[in-house]
């Protein structure tokens, strides 16, 4: 992986271009899904890339989970290639979340739900 700033600048922008591609996609498909964010130490890619998915509600999310994992791990498999990242949506670099959960267990606050997510899942 290149280590110099600028290629890791370029490298988030170039993800962040194609994740929201992804999105933009996603939300027009998926029933429920509102928008996605990711997570990386770009030094370290293929072992931190997490990609969250977040849905309106729980009921969103679940469904997702069993109708439309397979087109949200396309989707996901899709922007890490048109970033130039050799890396295959799996468990290890896909999420499910919801604003439902995310409202009740944390009042909203993303930051702090992304957060304790990351440190729960050993980061």
């Amino acid at each position: 992986m290149p280590s110099s700033k600028r290629e890791l600048a370029r490298i988030e922008r170039r993800l962040i271009t194609t994740l929201t591609e992804a999105c933009e996609t996603a939300k027009g498909e998926i029933k429920g899904f509102s928008w996605l964010t990711h997570t990386a130490n770009l030094n370290a890619l293929a072992e931190t890339l997490k990609v969250t998915w977040v849905f309106e509600t729980l009921t969103d999310q679940r469904l997702a989970q069993t109708t439309a994992r397979a087109r949200i791990y396309d989707l996901t498999t899709l922007a890490f290639n048109e970033a130039n990242i050799d890396l295959s949506a799996s468990e290890h670099s896909v999420y499910f979340d919801s604003e439902e959960e995310c409202q009740r267990t944390h009042g909203g606050n993303w930051q702090k739900r992304l957060a304790r997510s990351r440190a729960t899942k050993g980061e």
